[in-house]
């Protein structure tokens, strides 16, 4: 599931997953992908990344990530919140840059590499791709970039309740 930006559809998307994989004795990795709309860091729905996050973890993701809407350079943040407390792969597909007056994609493949691959030489990420202005040469600087990183380690992350609106809430 991708570009999610309302975190209510994606439940009712993952039940509808769970019970379709359920009637066919099925089990397959589900990827999700929200949107960080805009510089408020927030979905369109108004959750914050990590709020997002846990309203979504109990699917067991195979990955969790962010998409769209923002490029590399105003997605780090929220790259970085996300690799902090998902404990499963975390995906990242930026835009190559955000779109100018012409609706254009200005970030060149070299910039862009250049970005992600501090996020990969961080250990932040396991999966990398690009989303809207990205070409296939933005994708080959992107893995020539990153092929030498290690992907991120799935960390230990201490098991408590937590909870989610608009804010994160994790029990003491």
């Amino acid at each position: 599931m991708e570009t999610i930006f309302d975190t209510l559809n994606a439940k009712a998307a993952l039940f509808a997953i769970d019970e379709v994989l359920e009637e066919r004795g099925e089990d397959v990795p589900i990827m999700i992908s929200g949107t960080i709309t805009d510089a408020s860091g927030r979905t369109l729905s108004g959750q914050t990344t990590e709020a997002f996050y846990n309203s979504v973890r109990h699917a067991k993701p195979f990955s969790i990530g962010l998409n769209c809407a923002l490029g590399a350079a105003q997605l780090r943040p929220y790259v970085q919140e996300l690799s902090r407390i998902a404990e499963c792969r975390v995906s990242v597909y930026p835009n190559a840059g955000l779109p100018n007056e012409f609706g254009e994609y200005d970030q060149t493949d070299a910039e862009m590499a250049e970005l992600v691959k501090e996020w990969a030489d961080s250990g932040m990420i396991n999966l990398l791709g690009g989303c809207c202005g990205t070409t296939p040469p933005h994708i080959k600087a992107i893995a020539d970039a990153v092929g030498q990183s290690k992907p991120r380690s799935l960390p230990k992350i201490e098991p408590k309740m937590r909870l989610s609106g608009l804010e994160p809430f994790d029990a003491a």
